[in-house]
């Protein structure tokens, strides 16, 4: 209805008469024009001839960053259940010296979520590590593809936080906070840049596929930022998107001219409104989403148009790494079609994550199997199409684990000190920042906090993490709340 009016008042400005020959003269320019407000949609330019501001329909629209930036999207590899540091990048050889000893006394009481760190003996680790690349960079034997990546990385050993159980510790790795109701950092970059993806969503989430998480949606979610900026989950089996179908019967014009009568509705309820970023805003401009996608979603997941080669490269013929496989597949499929930020996640809240309280070593070898080449894989073909330098990949578990052991050769929740590690997005690889002590259990040198961490992706991005702001209840709140800093960024580059 918008539409119609918005031409009609192209055409004929001044409502005057038109005979049905002014009308033919007139329609092959008002076809144009109509062409061109279907094109202006995504910049919200063509509202200005609706009477409407331009960021009430266009949240998503592409906006320009703080500062010019060095990675165009983000692709997070979640590794839930907290991977141990010791058994994959962070080698301890003392540790391995004194197993079977107590922690020194030195230490003091460190508190875990199970046990009492200085009540338990010390476990080494098993897994061999090789210095790999001409960087040298230790990576352990559970991940053998990967080790063939080193100068790609940037592992920093010295991120820590306050969160001892899954839950809150995974809702400090995605959105900063302990506490549910927060925006994740994938709501935070899809607000401050928008989308450059037009029929998609600006955030992806791919998930196991049983769709389990302890943490749960909160995960990806948009907390208090309006509803469009949060993560939409996209199956890797089956419909890609759930209740994204049209029902039997319905044609897409006869949906489009249902949705086009609600919007024309909803647009005449927002104009009432004070807020341009309103909930019924957001949910506007979903529907018109949601609408585009059922086209551009299955084409952009669809891996049946990938090489042999490609697909053998992710990992398709191993039956341990073919789910993990598809999804970082999809992953790069989604960024080559514009989507700003895509959280792959390997862990479903039970003993298929990266839990391991009974076997470090073996749970370490069982999960690393699952992951290691395809995210070898997405490397490998991130840089050959020429992506990896505007794609930021970074690869982290909720926490890391003790030096100490738990059921025999098991390992509790520690995040005083654990690993994560960068690579693409303009960052340096074939380096390592920060250390934990000689046992692993503490961040020590160069420490940093997730907040940190999280600065770090946005300044990549070309966002300042102190610009950053979204007004709620009474204050302007961040993404690294009080804290943050850019340090490791400057570091990385």
């Amino acid at each position: 209805m918008d539409r119609v009016y918005a031409l009609a008042k192209i055409m004929n400005p001044y409502h005057t008469p038109l005979s049905r020959r002014h009308w033919i003269t007139r329609v092959g320019c008002g076809m144009g024009a109509w062409a061109l407000l279907d094109l202006l949609e995504r910049e919200g330019r063509a509202d200005v001839l609706r009477g409407r501001a331009p960021e009430a329909a266009s949240p998503l629209s592409a906006r320009a960053p703080h500062f010019p930036a060095r990675a165009k999207s983000v692709i997070f590899l979640m590794m839930a259940g907290g991977p141990s540091q010791m058994e994959t990048f962070d080698p301890k050889p003392l540790l391995n010296k004194l197993s079977g000893q107590r922690m020194p006394e030195s230490f003091g009481k460190i508190p875990a979520q199970f046990t009492d760190v200085t009540q338990q003996p010390l476990l080494g680790c098993r897994l061999r590590f090789r210095e790999c690349g001409r960087s040298g960079i230790p990576i352990s034997e559970a991940f053998p593809a990967l080790q063939q990546h080193a100068d790609k990385l940037a592992v920093i050993r010295s991120c820590h936080h306050d969160a001892f159980n899954h839950s809150p510790a995974q809702y400090v790795l995605t959105t900063g906070q302990s506490r549910m109701g927060w925006p994740s950092v994938g709501a935070w970059i899809t607000y401050g840049l928008g989308s450059v993806a037009d029929n998609l969503p600006a955030m992806v989430v791919l998930a196991e596929p049983d769709g389990k998480l302890k943490g749960g949606t909160p995960c990806w979610g948009n907390g208090f930022l309006p509803a469009i900026f949060q993560g939409a989950p996209i199956q890797s089996q089956g419909s890609p998107i759930l209740y994204l179908n049209r029902p039997e019967g319905v044609t897409s014009r006869k949906q489009r001219r249902v949705l086009d009568f609600s919007q024309w509705l909803n647009h005449r309820h927002s104009e009432r409104l004070l807020s341009a970023e309103s909930e019924l805003g957001s949910r506007i401009a979903a529907y018109e989403l949601a609408f585009r996608m059922q086209t551009a979603a299955p084409d952009a997941v669809d891996i049946a148009k990938e090489t042999d080669a490609t697909r053998k490269l992710y990992g398709m013929e191993d039956p341990k790494a073919r789910d993990f496989g598809t999804r970082c597949l999809i992953a790069r499929r989604l960024v080559e079609h514009g989507v700003r930020f895509v959280q792959v996640i390997s862990g479903s809240g039970d003993s298929k994550d990266w839990d391991h309280h009974d076997d470090a070593y073996e749970g370490t070898l069982r999960q690393a199997r699952k992951v290691d080449q395809p995210i070898a894989a997405l490397l490998q073909d991130l840089e050959a199409r020429g992506l990896l330098q505007q794609t930021l990949v970074v690869w982290s578990g909720e926490f890391g684990r003790t030096p100490t052991s738990q059921s025999a050769s098991g390992r509790d929740h520690n995040p005083n000190g654990f690993t994560f590690w960068m690579a693409g997005g303009g960052i340096r690889g074939g380096s390592i920042i920060g250390a934990t002590d000689e046992l692993g259990l503490r961040a020590v040198e160069d420490k940093v906090h997730v907040h940190d961490a999280h600065a770090t992706i946005l300044s990549l991005l070309g966002l300042d993490h102190e610009k950053l702001t979204y007004l709620f209840q009474g204050r302007e709140h961040r993404l690294t709340d009080v804290g943050g800093s850019n340090d490791l960024a400057s570091r990385l580059v």
